[in-house]
């Protein structure tokens, strides 16, 4: 089997990029596994995202509705209820985060025991 060239590489590499560009951070997969089960409200999120203020939370989920990976829906109430949900789009990353917490389980004790 030929080795790749340069180029090939160079090109495999940015649509990773890509990825690591829209998802990057230590929450917006946390929230994305999330919302995948069920729709929430932005008090639920902040409660089960251990660690994130209120303003961080805020603009992750602005990012991720950017990037069309969750939907914003405000009903018309008092007081006002905000409903966040994963998109079709944003479903698709599924498998993806599927296989990191797989890899993560198996690697587990690995990762812990590094110093830091």
């Amino acid at each position: 089997m030929k080795e790749p060239s340069i180029e090939e590489c160079a090109r495999s590499i940015l649509p990773i990029r890509d990825v690591l560009d829209i998802l990057s951070g230590k929450w917006k997969l946390q929230i994305l596994m999330l919302l995948m089960f069920e729709k929430r409200r932005f008090k639920d999120l902040q409660n089960l995202v251990q660690g994130i203020t209120p303003k961080m939370l805020s603009k992750e989920l602005r990012q991720l509705e950017m990037n069309q990976l969750i939907i914003r829906k405000v009903f018309d109430e008092t007081p006002v209820h905000i409903e966040y949900s994963i998109t079709p789009y944003g479903k698709t990353l599924k498998k993806i985060i599927v296989e990191m917490e797989d890899w993560g389980k198996k690697h587990r004790k690995r990762i812990m025991s590094k110093p830091s």
